[in-house]
């Protein structure tokens, strides 16, 4: 039987595993599923739709799959998904989606920081880390192994690319392309993300790939699509190259320049 303490109040409805712990005067609402060693800490809200994985921490307070801040939500049945071995610090709030996706999605291993915001509708890959206070509004996609420094604010509707790195305290309303640095104010374009890309592996010669790559979108004073079409045609074998030119073609907001 899980360990749930006498203080909580738990949705008969609600489906905890045997192995999962729920702390002091936290609440879980109906059709709310979580998983194996996952422990919920205290003053803790688990709204109806939420689904926790495996081995998860949620902290104390905070608020999870409660109803989107949005007008045109009309409380259609919509859902929070949380992966496995994620950490929810305190205080942070995850919406769930709207009909636009019916999921806002959290991917496995991530670390999201006290007081952060996942608004509705937001798709998160793995090993996503959000500092402090990071807000996303709704519809933001994040792909994996992104960082973004504390008290920054995104754009709705933003798309971040699979291992950048965001600094601090800026704000993100234009696309950021995989595997960059973006800082200052506005932001911008900064470089690789050297140190990220060396921590995973990534070979001398992908980051020769990537930095010929942004050359041709940062430095040789071409458009969007004169780039795009460089990429393919100069690096068609490269899987990190097309990838780059793959979130250039889908990019709607634009990038960061």
């Amino acid at each position: 039987m899980a360990q749930i303490h006498p203080t909580a109040i738990v949705h008969k409805n609600a489906e905890i595993h045997e192995d999962a712990e729920i702390g002091p005067y936290t609440i879980i609402e109906d059709d709310v599923r979580i998983d194996a060693g996952t422990t919920v800490g205290p003053h803790v809200l688990i709204a109806s739709g939420t689904r926790i994985g495996k081995n998860c921490q949620i902290h104390k307070g905070a608020s999870l799959g409660s109803i989107p801040q949005d007008l045109k939500f009309y409380n259609e049945k919509t859902y929070l998904e949380i992966g496995d071995n994620t950490t929810i610090r305190e205080f942070a709030t995850l919406n769930r989606g709207t009909a636009h996706s019916v999921y806002t999605r959290i991917g496995k291993n991530c670390l999201l920081m006290a007081y952060t915001h996942v608004a509705h509708d937001c798709q998160l890959g793995n090993n996503v880390i959000l500092s402090n206070s990071v807000n996303l509004a709704g519809h933001v996609i994040i792909e994996d192994f992104v960082g973004i420094g504390g008290l920054t604010p995104v754009h709705q509707f933003t798309r971040i690319g699979a291992h950048s790195f965001i600094g601090g305290g800026l704000r993100i309303h234009k696309d950021i392309p995989p595997y960059i640095l973006a800082m200052g104010e506005p932001l911008k374009f900064a470089g690789l993300n050297l140190v990220g890309l060396k921590r995973r592996n990534f070979t001398s010669e992908q980051l020769t790939t990537l930095k010929k790559v942004y050359n041709l979108v940062y430095r040789q004073s071409l458009t969007t699509q004169e780039a795009i079409r460089a990429i393919r045609d100069t690096f068609d074998a490269h899987p990190e190259a097309l990838h780059v030119a793959e979130f250039l073609e889908k990019s709607e907001r634009g990038i960061v320049r």
